[in-house]
């Protein structure tokens, strides 16, 4: 009888991984390396990308729990194994709360520590207790103290851009931050980590030498899983994946790479799985889109829908750092909360120019990005477009059968019910035809083909190219015109000039769009 291998799924302690025989990739060198780095150390990372883990097991490293890192990497590295006292917290806890509950939970996870070190009654807010417990536990130890944040932004994520709630949340916790730096000579090491970036100015106020090791390259893969460690480490996971699927080997290890891999930290090339869709893809035995089970977070479409940010355009953008790696209440675009959160990620580094190319990771963010935007962005319920119509536009689509798939296309939005946000959907956007481009991308999107749109060449840009396994769509939309005069835009502009080496075939299609019946009213298809 085979022996289940087990998944830490919800597990991040990393005491219970290993205690409990969990699968675990090994990063412990790395832990190591970022434990004697600086002794104020920051990073942000995507959600559901393995800092808490990372916070634990740096908790349990300090700790000196030396039994829990047998057979691993650090055992190479670390000779002493120095108990200190660590103080812990996961900010978590206080997601959608106001400032006055934030204090409370500041003080639930101080609480135990002083049932360990004691407290003083004179210590009447959430820094001072701190404070006062950093220097209790340094001298009833004799060691300086190790301090972990995990989701040190979790109170600020919603009230990003509204003034006044972000100047009263932003004063409660520089209240608290601001006490490590006070408490310095009793430190060993301090640990913050989180999703997004908030300036040292705004609040941690008053350290000034905090290390910012999110696009350290030394720590590039300390989060995520890299190809190396997918292949050796996991190698039977995707064995035993594979076989649940009927599939090969090389199958199952293709559809991992294209669903969770293309996450990029820094200038250098080292890409990451995403840890949290890997190892749930390999507990349910089914590659799926794990990463959004809770759905696109109501924080970053806040923030797109209030800078406009234009979703068409992020397939692929060259940028400096500074546009996107920058304090998240200095954001002038939404560009660094979809870095910081993982919507997307570095794709090239231009070391002449000093740019960064970001674009989409992976298939499964594209889809889960699309679905929690469709409704924002045109009115359409993701829920509808998925039923009936997705199985029947796909089918078309792989059967190389585009007439009938802009049949599809028709009927569906010809069904959409009219409401009278739709006016305002086209008023959003600069003009009508831009309005279809976001509605067909989304809908192309959805359905794991990679689309472009407003794709440069020669001529000028093209309205959308799509790309398929055996064929490329190049799409031109003309509103209140005919399908002819956009196909032969296509033609006169050389639009589809530069995919005819590609080897797939080349389809050219001209559409007509009808602003009064809001649908495909024609359209001209030719290879």
């Amino acid at each position: 009888m085979e022996i289940r291998r087990k998944y830490p799924v919800g597990i991040q302690t990393f005491s219970e991984i290993i205690k409990c025989g969990y699968v675990y990739v090994d990063k412990t060198d790395l832990v190591w390396q970022l434990a004697h780095y600086a002794k104020f150390v920051f990073m942000s990372r995507p959600r559901r990308f393995g800092k808490s883990l990372l916070s634990s097991t740096l908790a349990s490293y300090f700790r000196g729990e030396r039994e829990l890192f047998e057979g691993l990497k650090i055992m190479e590295l670390e000779t002493q194994w120095t108990k200190y006292p660590v103080l812990h917290f996961d900010l978590s806890g206080a997601k959608h709360l106001p400032p006055d509950m934030v204090k409370m939970e500041l003080g639930r996870l101080i609480k135990p520590y002083e049932e360990i070190y004691g407290n003083d009654s004179e210590e009447t807010s959430p820094g001072m207790r701190l404070a006062g417990l950093i220097e209790r536990a340094h001298k009833q130890t004799g060691n300086q103290v190790a301090v972990i944040i995990d989701e040190y932004d979790a109170p600020l994520l919603d009230v990003l851009h509204d003034d006044e709630r972000l100047h009263d949340m932003r004063e409660v916790m520089q209240e608290f931050y601001q006490r490590l730096k006070m408490m310095e000579p009793y430190i060993k090491f301090c640990f913050i980590t989180g999703i997004t970036k908030f300036s040292q100015l705004s609040i941690f106020s008053t350290i000034n030498n905090l290390a910012n090791v999110t696009m350290t390259p030394a720590f590039s893969t300390i989060c995520g899983i890299t190809e190396e460690e997918l292949t050796t480490t996991l190698k039977q996971d995707i064995e035993l994946l594979a076989t649940a699927n009927e599939m090969t080997y090389e199958e199952m290890h293709n559809k991992l790479k294209l669903k969770y891999d293309g996450y990029r930290f820094t200038d250098k090339p080292d890409e990451v799985y995403n840890p949290f869709s890997l190892v749930k893809a390999f507990l349910f035995g089914k590659v799926d889109n794990y990463w959004f089970d809770s759905g696109t977070p109501t924080f970053l479409i806040r923030q797109m829908q209030l800078f406009h940010t234009d979703i068409m355009s992020l397939d692929r953008l060259e940028v400096f750092s500074s546009e996107f790696d920058q304090p998240t209440e200095a954001m002038q675009s939404a560009l660094p909360l979809l870095y910081q959160s993982g919507y997307l990620t570095i794709k090239d580094y231009d070391r002449y120019t000093e740019t960064y190319t970001l674009s989409i990771p992976n298939q499964e963010v594209r889809i889960g990005y699309v679905e929690g935007l469709l409704p924002v962005y045109t009115g359409l319920e993701a829920g509808r477009v998925k039923v009936g119509f997705t199985l029947r536009f796909w089918r078309a689509l792989v059967k190389n059968d585009i007439n009938q798939a802009m049949r599809e296309m028709q009927a569906y939005l010809a069904s959409i019910p009219y409401v009278e946000g739709f006016k305002q959907k086209l008023q959003d956007v600069t003009t009508a035809e831009g309005f279809y481009e976001y509605t067909m991308y989304l809908i192309f999107s959805t359905l794991n083909f990679y689309t472009r749109t407003q794709v440069k060449c020669a001529g000028g840009r093209a309205d959308m190219v799509v790309w398929m396994p055996d064929a490329i769509y190049v799409f031109e939309l003309k509103v209140g015109d005919t399908a002819h005069a956009a196909l032969k835009q296509i033609d006169s502009k050389s639009y589809a000039i530069p995919y005819q080496a590609d080897g797939r075939r080349v389809v050219k299609v001209g559409v007509c769009m009808n602003p009064d019946t809001r649908t495909v009213e024609d359209w001209i298809i030719q290879e």
